[in-house]
């Protein structure tokens, strides 16, 4: 169980991440002139930069020999990887191709794909109230899938391939700053190989667009790093279930984005679906907060428990007969 330090620490690098999170549709939108592709790779090839650039400066070095000398940990850094590298590809196409709202139902629904992880892989145990809002949140994608006459299916690939990258970083154990390091070591030389393609064959923005357009393809590892080294340093001090409550910023920061900046339709059977989810949540919120409430009284009292059964244990000991040796 983590501490309550700890506890804090990572709900502060919560916050950072998933606000961060939130605004980059307006950041992925300055970068609509090159392909989904080349702002990929873009971001895994210059964040590496930048994770070398924290790790001298804070001098954190060794836990590379150890996480080496261990392949199982090293394989869930690869998996980490590639998880992520699946997640960012479909957000950046859903933001560039009109698909805002949909990207951000996604990151509501991730919560819900969060605690049934939770449950399949961690044999963590759900209350009633979290079984409603994992039934009502299903029933949310049957609404949307009926009414538009199909799954939808960037929402649900976005939050099943979040969720397993939360899974995995529960499984590395790695701190924020490491576990993004490692991953983008992994990913720099397939980043790399896609951008000099696109080089070759005149497809890369990056030389074709100009200084700025550079640049802001450049800017894409600090804007990938800062939220991702956030978010590792949370999922490595908080329950699956904490999380899941912090990721609803991010989509009600995109939700808003989608509605107001990228002016996206939102018929009546869309509105039905994001009601529903955001019952779910509203279901799992309540319960996280009754059972906090629950949690501290128990601790406050735990205490004058322990005091009246050490009186009790001092008495009974007073009262013995003594004997001599």
């Amino acid at each position: 169980m983590p501490s309550p330090s700890d506890q804090r620490t990572g709900l502060a690098y919560g916050f950072m991440a998933y606000g961060l999170w939130g605004v980059l549709p307006l950041y992925w939108q300055l970068l609509s002139a090159a392909s989904p592709l080349e702002i990929l790779a873009s971001r895994m090839a210059w964040s590496l930069p930048v994770a070398l650039v924290f790790l001298v400066v804070l001098r954190r070095w060794s836990w590379i020999r150890p996480l080496l000398r261990q392949p199982k940990r090293l394989g869930l850094v690869v998996a980490a990887a590639a998880v992520i590298s699946v997640n960012w590809y479909l957000y950046i196409w859903a933001v560039n191709a009109g698909h805002v709202l949909e990207a951000s139902l996604g990151y509501f629904i991730n919560p819900l794909v969060s605690i049934a992880f939770g449950v399949i892989f961690l044999r963590e145990r759900l209350r009633p109230l979290q079984w409603a809002a994992v039934g009502v949140g299903t029933l949310a994608v049957l609404v949307m899938a009926v009414a538009y006459g199909q799954v939808p299916w960037i929402a649900l690939v976005l939050a099943l391939s979040f969720a397993t990258y939360g899974l995995v970083k529960k499984g590395v154990k790695l701190d924020g700053i490491e576990g993004f390091s490692m991953e983008t070591v992994i990913q720099f030389l397939p980043a790399l190989g896609i951008l000099v393609v696109l080089g070759v064959r005149g497809e890369s923005s990056f030389l074709s667009d100009g200084v700025g357009q550079a640049l802001l393809l450049a800017g894409c590892g600090v804007a990938t790093a800062l939220p991702l080294i956030a978010f590792g340093a949370s999922a490595v001090r908080l329950p699956l279930s904490v999380l899941g409550m912090l990721q609803y910023l991010a989509p009600t920061f995109q939700f808003v984005l989608g509605l107001t900046v990228f002016h996206e339709a939102m018929p009546p059977e869309r509105w039905a679906g994001f009601v529903l989810v955001w019952l779910a949540l509203a279901l799992l919120t309540w319960d996280a907060l009754r059972t906090a409430r629950t949690s501290r009284a128990a601790a406050r009292t735990a205490p004058d428990a322990q005091a009246v059964m050490s009186r009790v244990v001092n008495r009974a000991q007073a009262a013995e007969p003594k004997t001599s040796a």
